[in-house]
């Protein structure tokens, strides 16, 4: 007898723990990408939400037509939640309708969220807002496709982010991250689209991932610590950036980041550190950029701290941020411009510890130079001696 009761213990607890599965079209979700499926999409949210088991959410293949979406989990039974996008998820055509929110798809307070689909797109028809902003109308800012926010053990694998309006991926205040085999595809005249922008957020990771965009491939943000970028492809776009910084007087630091083995293929940038040319208590160290491959790029190794758009601002200013500690080692291809290396440090914090290793860039076939201002540190193998 006390045998068998154990044995149904176990097999109780066996069932308890076990995954539970819903799927969006079990709650009224139409993939005709004609029909809003938002209320649906939230009542699933909300009974997965109130499920003391592991969940799995199930986008099946279809389109399904949806307005922005804040899937929080402070209240959840469960902080761990999976969704698994096998379809496209189709923001309205009409960009007045989500274009004033932060985010059209939010997750936020999760412990354990992943978010995967080999072949799961995210389309927030932005085209037309693009029209908007580069005519000089008066338009919304734009909502960011998908953000994380304020959620630790963050897993978001084989998406596809399309057209977004703003920002494809946002990562905020979050705690160990891991973006693998994302995709994102926007024009490269499309305004203000980084691919994946990252801040206040500590040991994230970003593997394999295809980045064509109009805007940075990376934007890295103040209160970044342990970014880890590997296997990427950029192009095209802005490049990988660290900042801008110290758009703030009062601002966090950004440290221990490692840029690795990316491919930068007609951008703007290759890897780039950029600042406000105005007082900030910021900073920025530890920073690895190693491994590169330059194809035809504007700016392929920069250091820019008298950034000031439309010299609003910060005339006449110089930059507080403190830039010390960086390594670019074995970066090598070709420059679309005459001047590969520009490291245009502040004057009042000069920039130290940067250090160039096996940096060999070609402009029209011929060694490319190297333009320094206000930047101390080693340099070994470079194509153009004495820029440090």
């Amino acid at each position: 007898m006390a045998s068998l009761l154990v044995l149904f213990v176990f097999f109780f607890f066996i069932s308890s723990c076990s995954a539970q599965s819903y799927n969006v079209l079990s709650f009224g979700a139409k993939p005709d990408g004609k029909t809003d499926a938002t209320k649906e999409f939230m009542a699933v949210w909300k009974t997965a939400c109130a499920s003391s088991r592991p969940v799995t959410i199930v986008v099946p293949k279809g389109r399904f037509l949806l307005r922005s979406l804040n899937f929080d989990g402070s209240k959840c039974k469960r902080k761990h939640i999976t969704f698994r996008v096998d379809g496209t998820l189709v923001a309205p055509a009409d960009y007045r309708v989500i274009g004033n929110e932060d985010y059209w798809i939010l997750f936020q307070h999760l412990d354990g969220v992943t978010v995967y689909g080999y072949g799961g797109v995210l389309d927030a028809q932005g085209t037309s807002l693009w029209g908007c902003k580069t005519s000089g109308k008066n338009c919304p800012r734009g909502a960011t496709t998908i953000g994380f926010q304020s959620s630790r053990n963050v897993v978001v694998s084989g998406l596809t982010s399309l057209n977004s309006q703003m920002f494809h991926f946002v990562i905020n205040g979050c705690n160990n991250v891991k973006l693998q085999g994302v995709k994102v595809l926007a024009a490269g005249n499309s305004p203000n689209t980084d691919g994946i922008h990252v801040q206040s957020s500590s040991t994230v990771s970003i593997f394999s991932t295809k980045i064509s965009t109009g805007d940075d491939c990376v934007s890295i943000g103040p209160g970044t610590n342990g970014l880890w970028i590997e296997n990427v492809a950029c192009g095209p776009g802005h490049g990988i950036s660290i900042g801008s910084l110290g758009k703030d007087a009062v601002e966090s630091g950004v440290q221990n980041v490692t840029v690795k083995t990316v491919t930068f293929t007609g951008t703007q940038n290759g890897a780039r550190i950029k600042s406000w040319a105005r007082p900030s208590s910021g900073f920025a160290r530890n920073i690895r950029f190693q491994h590169c491959v330059m194809n035809n790029v504007d700016n392929p190794i920069i250091i820019d701290q008298n950034y000031c758009p439309r010299s609003e601002n910060c005339p006449r200013q110089v930059s507080g941020i403190k830039i010390s500690d960086v390594l670019f080692v074995d970066i090598h291809g070709t420059s679309a411009t005459e001047v590969g290396v520009r490291l245009n440090c502040s004057p009042k914090k000069p920039c130290t510890g940067i250090r160039l290793k096996d940096v060999k860039l070609k402009y029209r076939n011929k060694p490319a130079a190297s333009a320094c201002v206000h930047a101390g540190g080693i340099e070994a193998g470079l194509f153009q001696p004495n820029c440090l």
